[in-house]
């Protein structure tokens, strides 16, 4: 029986011939984009020019940017040493039992960057640059960690725009050591669906309608603001969008995405099928383009490993990292109380290259908020959120997400597994 499931050499040379040929629809469509931005060597050579830190502070320099004194200030912290070590940091947690805790942990002699199953520390969504300043003045004050990846789902026409801070946010995810991921304003709320209204986005189920030629639209954006600004990792959360994407890396750019929640992976099989598609579709160096991973907030800890086994049988444990909620937003999206911590830590030390997502306060902290954190507040412009005088109580529910984050951190070392904050910092 197991014979049988065998792709027959015939099968591939079928797809292999399809996408190959002159005559294909799909990939000639893709190439126009491509060609559009100045073909796969100029797209990358750009790419890596824009995405420069001393390129970007000089744009930020001639655009008399806001934002670029924080910029400063950040490189000055960090060079200063004014962050917390990971191991002060750990010492605190553990007291005079830090230094008989599992060398794995990546605060021990191993350093930051830890072992195989050291947990990135990520937070969600990072909207606001000055959130990202008072983060900072907390943790330096409070001697907290920052975190090692940051999601964003900024409007990027907004947040490009002159005066806008998307240039600052690149910027200081370099100055101290951390990914970043930006989310397109081709994302099924730019009237590509007859549905409307954001209540609908939250509730998808298979991912977020892409329709008809906005496949060719959302990879023309991404190009766009890869050439343009260097950002190199986005959010996808479409079954064409995904397989645009595997395409680019295939036909050699090197673009990175990574599986939003709202994708709605919460079995083993649908990784599976994603990873089939990274392995099968990836560059000629064996790289794909798939980062990493949100499972659905259904997903469980045996999800999470039948799907790692999957991960580590097709080459890719290093390659596509898992990410999975801690903590969720308050409203709109999930059941409350919903903190799956405990869990996370369990699962952390069987599976490799994961990270706990922070994008909502602990529950019992939020549930003493005024204004709850709102996974449809990502939704809202900044005129308008800056109209209704709400910056400050979305920078707090900010905040919250940042302290549930160091509690995951704790627990974590506590537990003897490492954590990878901000690497440039700790």
């Amino acid at each position: 029986m197991r014979a049988r499931l065998r792709i027959q050499p015939a099968d591939v040379e079928a797809v292999n011939a399809f996408l190959a040929s002159p005559d294909n629809p799909f990939v000639d469509s893709l190439l126009d984009v491509v060609d559009k931005h100045g073909g796969v060597d100029q797209i990358n050579r750009a790419a890596d020019e824009a995405g420069k830190l001393e390129n970007r502070l000089a744009r930020l320099r001639d655009e008399r940017s806001p934002y670029l004194a924080g910029v400063e200030w950040l490189a000055e912290q960090r060079d200063a040493g004014a962050f917390v070590s990971l191991s002060d940091y750990r010492r605190e947690v553990l007291g005079p039992d830090a230094d008989a805790t599992a060398a794995g942990d990546a605060s021990a002699a191993a350093g930051a960057s830890g072992g195989a199953n050291a947990v990135t520390l990520e937070i969600s969504a990072l909207q606001f640059f000055p959130w990202l300043m008072a983060e900072a003045r907390q943790a330096i004050e409070k001697r907290e960690l920052m975190p090692g990846r940051y999601i964003r789902e900024r409007n990027m026409a907004e947040q490009s725009r002159p005066g806008g801070d998307l240039l600052a946010v690149c910027a200081a995810m370099q100055v101290i050591g951390a990914s970043h991921v930006e989310s397109l304003d081709t994302r099924g709320i730019d009237g590509a669906n007859l549905m409307v209204g954001l209540e609908t986005i939250a509730g998808y189920f298979g991912g977020i309608g892409e329709p008809n030629e906005h496949v060719l639209h959302w990879v023309d954006e991404y190009l766009h603001y890869f050439t343009d600004y260097g950002v190199r990792e986005v959010l996808n959360f479409n079954i064409g969008t995904i397989l645009a994407a595997f395409v680019l890396r295939k036909l050699g750019v090197r673009n990175q995405f990574k599986v939003s929640v709202f994708m709605g992976i919460d079995n083993p099989w649908s990784v599976f099928w994603l990873l089939m598609g990274a392995r099968l579709l990836g560059g000629a160096d064996g790289a794909t383009s798939l980062s990493g991973i949100n499972f659905s907030n259904s997903a469980d800890s045996e999800t999470l490993r039948a799907a790692s086994a999957v991960r580590e049988s097709l080459g890719l444990r290093d390659a596509v990292r898992f990410e999975h909620h801690v903590t969720e937003a308050y409203k709109s999206i999930v059941r409350q109380p919903y903190e799956r911590r405990t869990e996370v830590v369990e699962i952390a030390a069987d599976v490799p290259n994961i990270s706990a997502e922070h994008e909502g306060g602990d529950p019992a902290v939020e549930a003493t908020r005024k204004h709850r954190s709102d996974i449809l507040d990502y939704f809202i412009s900044e005129n308008v959120i800056q109209a209704a005088g709400a910056m400050d109580a979305l920078e707090r529910n900010y905040l919250d997400k940042h302290a549930a984050l160091n509690h995951t951190a704790a627990d974590l070392m506590r537990a003897g597994i490492g954590v990878k904050p901000a690497s440039l910092l700790h």
